[in-house]
């Protein structure tokens, strides 16, 4: 498990732990998260944990990691790291991180396992790579490029979902943190997402790695009725906790009114607003409209099948990208050589991006 210590990651682990795998690796940068996982499992009730379970707080782009690889034989392997934020697309030095991670040491793990002769690998996606509007979309969308390349000679399968309510610094995680804070809760309120829980998105991945055949996208079949705006959300998160929202027209109106919040007072101060910020796009999606999709096989689940029509030249590709990180760029060189690689990618460019709103 690489990214095992997330909120997606760990909940994978959670759905694999009743089926008793005889021995579980897992990888994170985070130390802290890793602690948090171990003692969660180990305080669960009646929590099978196989006896070799051992974590390592490292980077899987890094030579220790490799020196992991050599060390231990896997049935399979599930990866978790990445970079998933559309405001991790600032500048060109924040793209490079981005891409560097979603694609470069994707694309290195795979060489590394290639010859292992894995049962199963899996490596997460996301929404966003379905017609790609935000860098962090295009990166995974590459990402997924490589997979479908390497599945020739491995069993690979992915899956993308929807938004994962409360996971780490997801936008229901922080309401919990402004209200503790006693800060506003800020929400665009012309950005429409569907929403799945913790424990959903670690089954999906869980079905996508072990019931996936070859080059196959797993995604969760919703109604485009269950799409709700960040603002909807907002306001239903306020009632769970018996409180109504209490409308503000400025951002320091908002500051202003949290700052003297109590319990007491049942309304809580938000500020809805219009996005104006770079990638957002206005609605979420699963798959493109020539996708090969299977709807059939699953009753909750929907499959794109791989297109073995099309031939990736990954290898050119990360060539092109290496060689334009070493140069003197902008973001804009970034985005427009991404625009030649992925002929689907149309960015959303508003000068602005998510560092700079609530």
């Amino acid at each position: 498990m690489i990214g095992g210590a997330g909120t997606i990651g760990s909940s994978f682990i959670r759905a694999i732990l009743p089926f008793k795998p005889g021995s579980l690796i897992v990888v994170d940068q985070n130390e802290n998260d890793l602690t948090e996982l171990t003692r969660d499992l180990r305080s669960s009730f009646n929590e099978y944990i196989p006896n070799e379970y051992i974590t390592y707080p490292f980077n899987f782009g890094s030579e220790v990691f490799e020196k992991l690889l050599e060390k231990h034989d896997f049935d399979a392997v599930a990866c978790f790291a990445a970079h998933k934020h559309v405001r991790s697309e600032k500048d060109h030095l924040a793209i490079e991180a981005m891409i560097t991670n979603n694609v470069f040491n994707t694309k290195k793990l795979l060489d590394n396992l290639k010859d292992k002769n894995l049962s199963h690998f899996f490596s997460v996606s996301t929404d966003k790579a379905a017609n790609p509007v935000n860098v962090m979309g295009a990166s995974k969308k590459l990402m997924e490029q490589v997979l479908m390349q390497y599945s020739d000679i491995m069993n690979i399968s992915t899956a993308r979902f929807a938004n994962v309510a409360f996971s780490n610094g997801s936008l229901l995680y922080g309401f919990n943190h402004r209200i503790a804070k006693r800060q506003p809760l800020s929400a665009p309120s012309n950005v429409r997402r569907y929403f799945v829980s913790p424990n959903e998105s670690g089954e999906l991945c869980m079905l996508a790695c072990f019931l996936g055949e070859r080059g196959d996208i797993f995604f969760p079949k919703l109604n485009e009725d269950q799409m709700l705006t960040f603002s909807e959300i907002a306001e239903k998160f306020l009632q769970t906790l018996g409180l109504e929202p209490d409308y503000c027209a400025t951002e320091d109106e908002a500051r202003e009114k949290a700052l003297k919040w109590t319990p007491k007072n049942k309304k809580y101060p938000v500020y809805f607003f219009d996005t104006a910020t770079s990638g957002e796009k206005k609605y979420e999606e699963f798959f493109e409209e020539n996708d090969d999709i299977d709807n059939d096989s699953f009753s909750s689940l929907g499959i794109i099948r791989k297109d073995s029509t099309i031939s990736y030249d990954v290898e050119a590709t990360i060539k092109q990208l290496k060689a334009t990180f070493d140069s003197d760029i902008s973001k804009k060189d970034i985005v427009k050589l991404l625009k030649t690689i992925l002929p689907g990618f149309n960015h959303i460019e508003k000068d602005k991006n998510l560092d700079q709103v609530l």
